[in-house]
């Protein structure tokens, strides 16, 4: 994400909700990495937002993303409300 900001590349942000809270696992994931392809498939570079060990993340590793995928509902869910709570742990 970094290098294709940098370059003024065209980012796509994507939200993980969907991956943590909206499939079961392994469809989730599936469906996520499915996403991700497509936006590169069009010239741009995928940034799955997510909140990992307390740090907000924009563009997650597979690893990152394979992580909130199989927590499911263990992962909480984030907004700007939660966020600061997120963090904090």
């Amino acid at each position: 994400v970094r290098s294709a900001l940098a370059r003024g590349g065209p980012v796509v942000a994507l939200e993980s909700t969907i991956v943590a809270h909206g499939m079961p696992w392994p469809r989730n994931l599936e469906a996520a990495q499915a996403v991700e392809a497509i936006v590169r498939e069009h010239g741009a570079e995928p940034a799955t937002i997510g909140v990992v060990d307390g740090t907000p993340m924009v563009g997650l590793s597979p690893e990152e993303l394979q992580v909130l995928a199989r927590g499911g509902s263990d992962v909480p869910k984030c907004s700007t409300r939660e966020l600061p709570l997120a963090v904090a742990r």
